[in-house]
C-alpha cells in the first residue's frame, strides 16, 4: 500500500491549550500537558495520537521535517510510549535519537570524548536491539570506549549491510515505526490483554527534547517521590546520578546519590539546594493540582531543573489507603473519592501479615489463593502434629490432601494451611477464611505422602519439619523464611471504613461459629452474625465424645440423655455469643452435617472410640458402616436430621431459648434468629417449626419469662428457591447458602471442581469460577425467583446471602439491587464488604440497571 505523510493534526506540540486527551493520546501525553499547565519546567514535547501511531504501523511516514523543526537544531530526542493506562505497558523508551558522528564530535568538544562516546555507544546498542531487532548478545552493554564504539558501528553495518543511519530524521522515523509495530504485534496484544487492556487499545507516543544531564558535574538525572510506596508514610525517596540519563541510570548506577542529607554519603539537597527546593515545591503542586502522590523524573542541567515526566506512585495496599485518607483529610479530594480510590479486595491484605514485596521469592508450589495472609513455619502433615507444634510454641504449616471437620483443631493450631485438592469453597478454604488463616488449595503438581511424611512438588522434595512460608494472597508456597509485613489496621484503615459505613445502604454481617469468631466479627464492626454453624461447636474433645455417644444411642431416650449433657455447653456458647454481639442480631443455623463426619475414619480411631464407649470394635465398625453414604452431601443431613432425629434440634432450640432468657436477665435483650438448613419442601419447615414452637412454649412456662425469636430457612436447594412462596408462609427470613446452591445448581462438587475449573474458565465455558464469583445468570436467577415469590406472600420477609460469595463486591452489587437486606461473609471479609457496599452507594451501579428492585 502506498505511504502518505501524516497530517499535522495527527501530532501536536504539548502546550497548555493543545488538543491532548487521555483517550486519544494516552496517559503520559496528558500528564505532561498537566505539568505544562502547572508551569513546571518541561522540555519541549510533541505528542502523537493513537491514530497517528496506527497509521505509522500501517506504513505511513510522519512529516518529520515539520516535527523535527519544532526542536532546536541538533537537539537530541527521546521517544516514550503513552498508552491510555500506564499498567498496560508498551515498548521501552529510546533515548538520544539524533546521535551521529557529527553530534559525537560536537559533544566531545563541549564535554569530553568519554561523555560523547558513552552517549553514542548507548544509542547504537539501543537502536540495534530495539529498532533494527539485531541479536542482543552482539550489542550487549560493554565499558564505553572508542574501540567499543567502532566495534558496535562495524557490527551494525555488517549485520544490516548498511552503515548506521546518520540522518536524525531517518533515525526518528525508524524508532517511531518500530515502536508502533511492536505495539500491534501478537505477543504485545496478548501481554496487554493479560494486564486488563482491551484488544484494540491504542498507543500514543511522545517525542521529547533530551535535557543534557550528561554535561558538566553540575548536571545529572534523578527520580523523586514524597511518600514511601510500601507504607504511605510521608518520606522523600529516590536517587540522583550525576552526568546520567534516564531511570535505568538512576537505579543501576552505583554512583547514584541520595536526595536528602544523609550520613551515608552526598545528597542532591547539598549539591543542588535550589533545584532540590524546586522539586519539593513541584511535588506539593502536583499533589494538590493533580490530586495524587506523584513520582517525578527530573534532570539538572548546569544547576537548572527540568521535569521530564511524572506518574502516579505505585502503591501497596497500605500505602493506597493511607494516601487516599490523607488526601481527603487535606481537602485535596472528597471522602467519596477517597473511598472509590481503594479497591475493596486490597483491604483483605491489610488484615493479615503479608510477604514484603521488596524481598526475593523462591516459589516451591503454586495453587489457588483461598485465604489471604502470610506465615512462616515448619511443615507438618497431620492435625496431631500441628497441635503438638502449637503446644511447643512453634509455628507450623499444615499440609493435607484435603481437610475435613476432623482437622478443625489442627487448623486452629497451624499458622497456615495447604491442600493438594479443593477449590474456593472447599472445607479448607471456607474455614481458613473464617479463621483468618493463610490458605492455599488445589496446589498444582503437589503429591503428599503421609506415610513418609513428605511432599513432592515436582521440583523439590519437602519433609516434615522443613521451614516454608505460605502466601495465601498469591497462592504460593515459598522456600524458607522471608520478610513479612505486619497487619495494618491503623488509623487510616479505621477512618476509611467509618466513612464507608456512613454511606452504605445494605447491612453487612459475619459468619461466626464460636465466641472467638464473634469477637473478631465485632472488632470489624459487623452488623451482627448472619450464620453461626453450630456443628463446629461439637468438635472439642469433651463434646465430641458425648456427640459420638448420641450417635451410637439405640433409642430416642438414650439420644436425648446424651444430648442433655451437651445442652449446658451449647447454652454457654450462645450466652457468650449474645454477650459479645451486644444486642446485634445473631442467626443460628441448626445442626447441618451428616453424622458420619463426627466419627473416626481409621482403624486406630475406631479402636479408641470402642474403648471410650465400652463397645466391641465390631459394633463400632458396623455402626460406622451403616452411617456411611455414597453421597453424604446429598444424604441424611440438615433439615432431614431435624425431621428423623428431632432430639438434636430440640436440644439446640432449648439451649438458644435458655441463653436468650439468661442474657435478658443481664440487661441485654436478644431476639435470636433460628435457621433451618437445607430445606426443599414446605412440610419440612412445618414439622421443625412445630417442634421448635413447642420447645419455646415449654421454656416460657418453665422459666416464667417471655421472649421473642425469629424462625427462618437457609435456601440451598434449587427446589427451595422455586417453592419459596410456600416456604415463606412459615418463615420470617430466607438466607441463601450460595455455596451449596451453586453446587446443586451446577451439579459440581465444590471440593473437587478446583481440579479442572481453571481449564473451564480458560476455555470460556464459565466466565469465572462460580464458587468464587456468584453466577448471576444461573444461580442469580434462582435467587431472584425466590426473592420475588417469597415476598409476594410475605412483604416483610428478610432476605440475605450467607455463603462465601457474601464478601465479594460483585455479589453485594447483585444483592443490593435485588432488594436484599444484608450480606454475611467470613469475619475477615467484613471490611471488604463494608467498603464495596459504600462504593456501590456512591455510584457503581452498572449491574443494578439490568435487575429488578424487589424492595
Amino acid at each position: 500500500m502506498p505511504t502518505r505523510n501524516l497530517n499535522l493534526m495527527d501530532y501536536s506540540e504539548i502546550t497548555s491549550s493543545a488538543p491532548i486527551a487521555l483517550h486519544s493520546h494516552g496517559w503520559r501525553a496528558k500528564c505532561l500537558q498537566r505539568l505544562v499547565r502547572l508551569e513546571l519546567p518541561v522540555p519541549k514535547t510533541v505528542a502523537l495520537s493513537f491514530a497517528a501511531v496506527r497509521a505509522i504501523a500501517a506504513g505511513s511516514i510522519p512529516d518529520l521535517g515539520t516535527m523535527v523543526g519544532r526542536f532546536d537544531a541538533g537537539q537530541l530526542l527521546s521517544v516514550r510510549p503513552s498508552a491510555e493506562n500506564p499498567d498496560w505497558g508498551g515498548p521501552g523508551a529510546i533515548l538520544n535519537i539524533g546521535m551521529n558522528d557529527a553530534r559525537h564530535a560536537e559533544i566531545a568538544a563541549l564535554h569530553g570524548e568519554a561523555v560523547a562516546t558513552a552517549l553514542y555507544l548507548g544509542f547504537v546498542q539501543s537502536y540495534a536491539q530495539h529498532v533494527a531487532r539485531l541479536d542482543p548478545d552482539m550489542f550487549s552493554e560493554v565499558e564505553p570506549s572508542a574501540a567499543a564504539l567502532r566495534a558496535a558501528l562495524r557490527d551494525y553495518e555488517s549485520e544490516m549491510e548498511d552503515p548506521f543511519p546518520q540522518d536524525p530524521k531517518r533515525q526518528l522515523a525508524e524508532v517511531l515505526r518500530s515502536m508502533a509495530r511492536a505495539w500491534e504485534g501478537t505477543s504485545a496484544r496478548l501481554l496487554r490483554q493479560a494486564r486488563g487492556a482491551p484488544a484494540e487499545a491504542g498507543l500514543g507516543l511522545v517525542v521529547q527534547a533530551m535535557a543534557a544531564g550528561y554535561g558538566s558535574e553540575t548536571s545529572g538525572t534523578g527520580v523523586i517521590q514524597f511518600i514511601d510506596a510500601t507504607t504511605g508514610t510521608p518520606q522523600i525517596t529516590g536517587r540522583y546520578a550525576a552526568r546520567g540519563q534516564g531511570r535505568d541510570e538512576v537505579s543501576d548506577n552505583p554512583r547514584a546519590i541520595y536526595l536528602t542529607r544523609d550520613k551515608r554519603g552526598p545528597s542532591l539537597e547539598e549539591q543542588h539546594p535550589e533545584a532540590f527546593a524546586q522539586l519539593i515545591r513541584h511535588g506539593a503542586i502536583c499533589r494538590e493540582r493533580l490530586r495524587e502522590e506523584m513520582q517525578i523524573e527530573f534532570t539538572v542541567v548546569d544547576g537548572a531543573l527540568w521535569v521530564l515526566d511524572a506518574l502516579k506512585v505505585q502503591h501497596s495496599s497500605r500505602s493506597a489507603i493511607r494516601t487516599a485518607v490523607s488526601l481527603a483529610n487535606d481537602g485535596v479530594i472528597t471522602r467519596k473519592e477517597a473511598l472509590l480510590r481503594v479497591s475493596p479486595l486490597t483491604l483483605a491484605e491489610l488484615l493479615h501479615r503479608q510477604v514484603d514485596p521488596r524481598g526475593k521469592r523462591d516459589v516451591l508450589v503454586r495453587g489457588i489463593a483461598a485465604s489471604p495472609g502470610a506465615a512462616t513455619g515448619r511443615l507438618v502433615f497431620t492435625s496431631q502434629a500441628a497441635q503438638a507444634s502449637a503446644s511447643r510454641g512453634e509455628s507450623c504449616i499444615l499440609a493435607r490432601r484435603e481437610t475435613s471437620p476432623e482437622d478443625i483443631r489442627g487448623m486452629h493450631a497451624a499458622s497456615g494451611v495447604l491442600t493438594e485438592r479443593g477449590g474456593m469453597t472447599s472445607h479448607a478454604a471456607v474455614i481458613g477464611r473464617g479463621l483468618g488463616l493463610p490458605c492455599i488449595v488445589g496446589a498444582t503438581g503437589v503429591r503428599i505422602d503421609l506415610k513418609a511424611k513428605q511432599m513432592h512438588t515436582g521440583r523439590v522434595l519437602l519433609s516434615e519439619g522443613d521451614l516454608v512460608t505460605i502466601d495465601g494472597t498469591t497462592g504460593e508456597l515459598l522456600k524458607g523464611t522471608v520478610d513479612l509485613l505486619d497487619a495494618a489496621q491503623d488509623e487510616s484503615f479505621t477512618t476509611l471504613l467509618e466513612w464507608a459505613d456512613n454511606l452504605r445502604d445494605i447491612d453487612v454481617r459475619a459468619n461466626a461459629d464460636t465466641p472467638t469468631d464473634a469477637r473478631i466479627a465485632r472488632g470489624f464492626n459487623a452488623g451482627g452474625i448472619g450464620l453461626c454453624r453450630t456443628e463446629h461447636m461439637f468438635f472439642e474433645d469433651d463434646r465430641l465424645t458425648v456427640m459420638r455417644e448420641m450417635i451410637f444411642a439405640d433409642t430416642a431416650q438414650d439420644r436425648a440423655a446424651a444430648l442433655a449433657r451437651l445442652l449446658p455447653m451449647q447454652r454457654s456458647d450462645f450466652i457468650e455469643l449474645f454477650s459479645i454481639m451486644q444486642g446485634l442480631p445473631v442467626c443460628i443455623r441448626l445442626f447441618d452435617p451428616p453424622l458420619h463426619e463426627f466419627l473416626p475414619h481409621t482403624r486406630e480411631g475406631m479402636g479408641k472410640l470402642a474403648d471410650a464407649l465400652d463397645l466391641p470394635l465390631s459394633e463400632v465398625t458396623r455402626r460406622s458402616e451403616d452411617l456411611a453414604e455414597f453421597n453424604p452431601m446429598l444424604g441424611l443431613r440438615g433439615v432431614r436430621l431435624g425431621v428423623t432425629v428431632p432430639e438434636i434440634y430440640e436440644m439446640q432450640a432449648r439451649a438458644i431459648f435458655e441463653a436468650t432468657i439468661e442474657t435478658a436477665d443481664r440487661g441485654e435483650k436478644v431476639v435470636p434468629e433460628i435457621m433451618i438448613p437445607l430445606v426443599s419442601a414446605k412440610r419440612e419447615v412445618e414439622l421443625v417449626k412445630a417442634r421448635i414452637d413447642a420447645i419455646a412454649a415449654s421454656v416460657r412456662v418453665e422459666k416464667g419469662t417471655e421472649f421473642e425469636y425469629r424462625l427462618g430457612v437457609m435456601v440451598e436447594t434449587p427446589r427451595a428457591a422455586l417453592r419459596a412462596a410456600e416456604i415463606a408462609q412459615h418463615s420470617d427470613f430466607m438466607s441463601f447458602g450460595t455455596n451449596d446452591l451453586t453446587q446443586m445448581t451446577y451439579g459440581l462438587s465444590r471440593d473437587d471442581a478446583g481440579k479442572f475449573m481453571s481449564y473451564y474458565v480458560q476455555a470460556g465455558v464459565y466466565p469465572e469460577d462460580p464458587f468464587h464469583v456468584l453466577d448471576t445468570d444461573g444461580v442469580g436467577e434462582l435467587l431472584l425467583i425466590a426473592a420475588e415469590r417469597g415476598r409476594s406472600v410475605r412483604k416483610d420477609l428478610t432476605l440475605s446471602i450467607c455463603g462465601e460469595h457474601g464478601g465479594s463486591p460483585e455479589s453485594i452489587a447483585f444483592c443490593r439491587n435485588a432488594g436484599f437486606d444484608y450480606v454475611s461473609c467470613s469475619a475477615y471479609r467484613v471490611p471488604v464488604a463494608r467498603l464495596a457496599a459504600a462504593q456501590l452507594t456512591i455510584g457503581d451501579k452498572d449491574k443494578a440497571k439490568a435487575m429488578p428492585d424487589l424492595r
